[in-house]
């Protein structure tokens, strides 16, 4: 056997799929352990070939049933097929512009039912992706097709689906381009839903371009609304359409059900996911266009009972201001933290829960920073926001790039100063700690309560007290509330008496933060190495002056920034 040959003459996984194919039509009874032997490292046992051919899938997708039944993960069966047959394997494979050719000679639902993808040419042959191997006919199909010989690389299901997506979508630009001046009501639901053909593949229905039209919508009446979160959630019996606006999710639209499939395939071909995979978890990011606006979408999908739900995170990078005074830090409060962030060395924390806008604070302080004269980097989960002047590093564990391997690698980039997004473990917190004793000034998060909190939340992560009173100057704890809406000051209604079209009747429009700041003064570094609890802590910081989130907040609805009822959900 030659496995660097081509597909047509009986190589790579084309070398070994012949043969055993063959068997499964009569021969694999009678020379099971010779067939066998041929899956190499693979545990297949020959009585396991005795029964393959009368199994449920043999004919369509062997090399799944084939994996189920010796209970090999996918990428391990692959890595042991390519060692053993001398075949590549790459576990991210990128198409080069030269696989043009493939796309426009291969039927796309060919290319999906057979798991193939091109990659590149170079005009005699043709190198083609599978998660597939055992189908020697689609291979030679293909060089009928593209009529050139086939090189075959192994690369997992996911990557080939998702080469089989931007392979037949729009290659030119995948920043897809929203038009500003189309209503969302029932009528353009209905229209779009009847509009829509009983397409079985998912990529075909995916295109069209009611589909398209509709999801466009949806995703411009979001940003119209300011919401920071698109919620898509399949029901028993309709398709629940939610917008986060100002941290509160409200209900939006409730399409038909039918078009759940539709919306969801959009969107993953948006976000260069596999459209084919809907049973299990997957994540993706592209970028969408309003007029002269860039808009950066993260797509989460999940699967559950009823269909897949989807949540889309929006970040308007022109709308996002980097700030202090934006965020609604008192002058008094942004005085202390730009003396604090004008330290050489050591480590300031900023807590709270998810969304509390932890990332927006530290990027208003880094905007104080000189970076010109200052070296400063991130390590972070994801890049949320771009800053003139600083290095950017992105959290990706596919490729080994962890908080901790990530910050352990920016400490060999001479920093002065290191933003780290989260601290999540013992191995990050240590280097933080380490990094902040030795020279560089450290701005981190972490998820916890109030201010004091975070001495006890570093303990339990495995920090020494010793370590932390050394290395830590300051913890700041905040919490995002609705700011009362400057059109109709809260009343949730215009002049004219219908509905506020800025805050759409809530009352709210935007959000201001609340934070305390515990400074580490000699007493609390004492309590510190005492192992004191939150509460004894916080009583000390507060008797030495520290303004609590309580205090911060009141003095914000004294100024009618927000109201005492939406401090009392907050801080309850």
């Amino acid at each position: 056997m030659n496995p660097g040959s081509t597909a047509s003459n009986g190589s790579g996984p084309g070398g070994p799929a012949p043969n055993v194919t063959g068997a499964f039509a009569g021969e694999a009874k009678r020379h099971a352990e010779g067939v066998a032997a041929l899956f190499g490292p693979l545990p297949v046992k020959p009585e396991q070939l005795d029964r393959f051919g009368e199994l449920p899938g043999a004919d369509e997708e062997p090399w799944d049933l084939l994996l189920s039944q010796t209970a090999t993960d996918e990428q391990t069966a692959l890595e042991a097929l390519s060692r053993h047959y001398g075949l590549p394997f790459d576990p991210d494979p990128k198409a080069a512009e030269s696989a043009e050719r493939f796309y426009e000679r291969v039927p796309a639902a060919a290319a999906r039912r057979h798991q193939v993808a091109g990659l590149r040419t170079d005009g005699r042959r043709m190198t083609v992706a599978t998660s597939q191997p055992m189908q020697p006919g689609a291979f030679s199909m293909l060089e009928r097709l593209l009529g050139v010989p086939v090189d075959l690389v192994l690369a997992p299901r996911a990557a080939v689906g998702n080469l089989i997506n931007r392979g037949y979508e729009q290659r030119q630009d995948l920043v897809t381009e929203i038009v500003e001046d189309i209503p969302l009501d029932d009528r353009a639901i209905e229209s779009a839903a009847s509009s829509l053909t009983n397409a079985t593949d998912l990529l075909q229905l995916a295109r069209q371009t009611p589909v398209i039209r509709l999801v466009n919508m949806i995703v411009f009446e979001a940003l119209r609304r300011r919401a920071s979160d698109i919620h898509i959630h399949p029901l028993e019996t309709k398709l629940a359409i939610r917008f986060r606006i100002d941290g509160m999710l409200v209900d939006a639209f409730s399409p038909p059900l039918s078009l759940a499939p539709a919306i969801s395939s959009r969107l993953k071909v948006m976000a260069e996911l596999d459209i084919a995979n809907r049973h299990s978890p997957q994540d993706g990011q592209t970028t969408v266009r309003v007029g002269s606006r860039k808009i950066d979408v993260r797509l989460s999908c999940v699967p559950t009972i009823f269909g897949e739900r989807l949540v889309l995170r929006l970040l308007d990078q022109s709308q996002t201001k980097l700030t202090l005074d934006s965020v609604g830090m008192t002058q008094a409060m942004q005085a202390e933290l730009l003396e604090l962030i004008a330290r050489p060395n050591g480590m300031i924390l900023v807590t709270g829960p998810t969304g509390s806008g932890k990332t927006t604070t530290l990027y208003g302080a880094l905007e104080k920073i000189d970076r010109t004269s200052r070296n400063v980097l991130t390590i972070e989960d994801p890049v949320e926001y771009h800053l003139d002047g600083i290095g950017q590093v992105q959290v990706n564990p596919k490729r080994g790039v962890t908080f901790a391997a990530g910050l352990r690698s920016l400490l060999r980039q001479d920093p002065d100063v290191i933003l780290v997004g989260e601290v999540r473990d013992a191995e990050t917190a240590q280097l933080a700690v380490q990094a902040s004793l030795t020279g560089h000034l450290v701005l981190a998060t972490l998820h916890t309560n109030d201010a004091p909190s975070a001495i006890s939340r570093l303990q339990d992560i495995g920090i020494e007290p010793y370590l932390i009173s050394s290395s830590l100057l300051a913890v700041i704890a905040q919490r995002l509330l609705r700011r009362v809406c400057a059109g109709c000051e809260g009343a949730g209604k215009a002049a004219s008496g219908g509905r506020c079209d800025r805050c759409f009747g809530s009352g709210y429009s935007g959000r201001v933060a609340i934070f305390e700041i515990m400074r580490m003064s000699d007493e609390v570094r004492r309590l510190t190495m005492t192992t004191a609890d939150a509460q004894a802590i916080r009583s000390l910081a507060i008797k030495e002056g520290m303004r609590g989130m309580w205090d911060d907040g009141m003095e914000k609805v004294r100024r009618r920034l927000t109201t005492e009822s939406e401090l009392h959900r907050v801080l309850a």
